[in-house]
């Protein structure tokens, strides 16, 4: 079942486009990516599905809306930068965006404890004034204030890219967590991420879709495979005569090592043993891996 439907959706200042006219959807219990190099169109696509930004044509379609106008009802949001009055507790932060939610006080204070043990913050921490949380704390502790009065749709900015490994995987846990109790949408453009926790991607690039589906869907149909090939000699003597060959599609030299890509596995492994033993060439290394979604990106930007 669809949880929201996007149509047409467009933003433009002036004469500049910065959302061109997308179309998405998805539905209930979903880790959806919104991925695309900076100046895509991410965040000002999340602006306007939070309610923070009228869309300048198109129309955001959400389940529950013809029982309420009001779409913030639906909605929890954390931007990229998140703002904080550092000199409450994370406790009392908790409790007074719980009573700007319309919770009742005992209903605020009941769903802090909750959510404070949810999002991992210790008891001492708790009360502590939040100028001394990590980055990963106050990225946690943003994420509570979000979901304080338990959204359907929790959006997200871009939630680890100011985060050090620890706070980064603190966050990308807890996300994975939450999409069991509500549907997440969040921006990134560190693949890495989107592919790690993602259920379905919505490719980004100059203010347009283009690509979008569930992860396995697109990992099928634009899956390429690298080989890695280490020869004990200069790897540039060796380039051409890969380059040559009818299932090789590109090649680059990392560190001495030979990146090749082909759509076609079984050929392209057979081609190059064969080559490489009929013309016994002093291999090291040969290793087979499936491209990251950072290639399918690649792939479909260039496409």
């Amino acid at each position: 079942m669809t949880l929201v439907k996007v149509q047409k959706l467009t933003k433009t200042y002036g004469k500049k486009t910065v959302v061109n006219g997308i179309d998405i959807e998805f539905g209930h219990h979903k880790c959806v990516a919104l991925i695309g190099p900076n100046g895509a169109g991410k965040t000002t696509t999340l602006r306007m599905l939070a309610g923070l930004l009228k869309p300048t044509s198109g129309s955001i379609y959400f389940e529950s809306q013809n029982k309420t106008p009001d779409i913030r009802e639906f909605i929890g949001y954390l931007p990229q930068y998140p703002a904080f009055h550092t000199w409450m507790t994370g406790r009392e932060f908790l409790t007074f965006s719980g009573k700007l939610a319309n919770l009742s006080k005992e209903e605020a204070n009941k769903r802090a404890d909750e959510l404070l043990k949810e999002v991992g913050i210790s008891r001492e921490a708790q009360d502590e004034r939040i100028s001394r949380y990590s980055g990963g704390m106050k990225q946690r502790l943003g994420i509570a204030q979000a979901i304080i009065h338990k959204p359907k749709l929790l959006i997200l900015d871009e939630p680890v890219a100011s985060l050090d490994p620890i706070g980064r995987r603190e966050v990308l846990i807890l996300m994975e967590k939450l999409k069991e109790e509500m549907t997440i949408l969040f921006s990134t453009h560190i693949l890495n991420d989107a592919e790690e926790i993602s259920d379905e991607l919505i490719l980004l690039n100059d203010g347009k879709v283009i690509e979008s589906g569930k992860l396995t869907e697109l990992r099928k149909k634009y899956q390429t495979t690298v080989i890695e090939l280490q020869v004990d000699d200069d790897i540039t003597k060796y380039v051409d005569r890969i380059n040559n060959l009818q299932a090789v599609l590109n090649t680059k030299i990392e560190r001495d090592i030979l990146y090749i890509t082909s759509d076609h596995l079984n050929n392209a492994r057979k081609e190059i043993l064969n080559l490489v033993l009929t013309e016994n060439w002093p291999v090291t290394t040969f290793s087979i891996n499936k491209a990251s979604l950072e290639d399918m990106f690649m792939k479909v930007v260039n496409s």
